[in-house]
């Protein structure tokens, strides 16, 4: 093994889970975490069928909490959902965009719960993408200590990545994701249908968290991507839903082994740990978090190669693939003088959340389809910087 690796742990989850049908259509999955588990509605149409909402815990009022953009498309229709359920149905909707994923757009909520005098009973609906989804599943966490709430997704980045599994959060300036909670939802509601008014960019965005789960887990659902890539940017509704799937299977099988991201869970960060201080070193919003994830998985997927844990023909492939979701795969400049550009990112790195003591850890594949984490010194992974960014493309 290279001499840059301090420690290598690995986690192999091929054998424990189910293998990939690429036929098969499940309309429910289930998160195993005992007294909080709960269902994922899986399906076309699934907001306005009652089944999605039957067994609800209903209180007096249910509050969705969505954006300026989604609420056109998407608030009425809920809101004629939830209206036989509760008394009263009332919609916050937030500003658009990555860069509101902040304390204002939190206490905004609560000014709004407070002003309509919202007790414990009641019950917050995430009606968006992943910075609504995170925001409102924060505010649910600490609002009187906790009330409920229930994941609608309606971008592919949501639904199969970040309104499964509990995490939420804010941002801070110098961090993503770095204020926050585990705190699950009641359950989520997957309505297939919404990613039809995605834009097209939000749909490649929504990828890269579809791409992550073959090199983790399962090379067999890389090898379908490849297949059947074109078919998931031209929006084929079946395609669609065999990926959102596999990708929620994955994700509720590593969720339930390890809730709160104490060892198996990290792998599910593939390419974050590169994304994260790209966004952070832009400004947050200039990239869209899923564009990030694709060239952070590129630049995972370099290191990896420069640990000598996989060749450099499955980092072309996963490259490959990459661009092909119409995702970006070189790494911009932090800033222009090259020992400056090393150093910012090293300084956002060490932000991240799987860093101890100051020291960085990665996600790497340590073969393809077994995701592990592991340290390498700053001189290697700056040498994959450089190697992946515009400076030297």
């Amino acid at each position: 093994m290279n001499a840059s690796v301090t420690s290598v742990t690995h986690f192999p989850i091929r054998a424990a889970l189910s293998a990939f049908q690429p036929a098969s259509a499940a309309s429910a999955l289930t998160i195993d975490l005992g007294a909080r588990s709960y269902r994922i509605h899986l399906g076309f149409g699934t907001m306005a069928d009652a089944a999605s909402w039957a067994g609800l815990a209903a209180g007096h009022t249910a509050v969705i909490v969505t954006n300026t953009t989604v609420q056109a498309w998407y608030a009425q229709p809920l809101q004629q959902a939830l209206e036989p359920i509760f008394s009263r149905v009332l919609v916050l909707a937030l500003p658009d965009g990555e860069q509101y994923k902040t304390w204002n757009s939190l206490n905004t909520i609560f000014d709004a719960l407070l002003t309509h005098q919202c007790d414990r009973k009641t019950v917050l609906f995430a009606l968006g993408g992943g910075v609504v989804g995170d925001v409102t599943g924060f505010a649910a966490a600490c609002y009187m200590r906790g009330v409920p709430f229930v994941q609608v997704p309606t971008t592919l980045l949501a639904q199969v990545d970040s309104s499964v599994g509990g995490k939420t959060a804010i941002n801070h300036p110098q961090g993503k994701n770095m204020i926050g909670a585990f705190y699950q939802p009641e359950r989520v509601v997957c309505d297939i249908s919404t990613l039809q008014t995605l834009p097209d960019r939000e749909l490649s965005a929504g990828l890269a968290e579809v791409i992550k789960y073959g090199p983790i887990a399962d090379m067999a659902f890389f090898e379908w991507l490849e297949a059947h890539m074109g078919a998931l940017r031209a929006r084929d509704p079946q395609a669609l839903r065999m990926a959102v799937q596999r990708s929620c299977e994955i994700k509720a099988w590593v969720v339930s082994q390890d809730e709160h991201e104490t060892g198996m869970r990290a792998i599910l960060n593939f390419g974050h740990t590169f994304a994260h201080a790209i966004e952070a070193g832009l400004g947050f919003g200039t990239w869209l978090h899923g564009e990030a994830v694709g060239c952070g998985m590129v630049m995972a997927a370099r290191l990896s190669q420069a640990l000598g844990l996989v060749d450099a023909a499955f980092c072309e492939r996963l490259q490959h693939l990459v661009q092909a979701a119409g995702l970006p795969t070189v790494a911009p400049a932090l800033a222009q003088d090259p020992a400056a550009n090393a150093a910012a990112w090293l300084h956002h790195m060490r932000v991240d959340k799987k860093a101890q003591a100051g020291q960085i850890r990665f996600v790497v594949i340590a073969q393809p389809g077994q995701a592990a984490l592991a340290t390498a010194d700053d001189a290697l992974v700056t040498r994959t910087i450089a190697q992946c960014s515009a400076q030297t493309a």
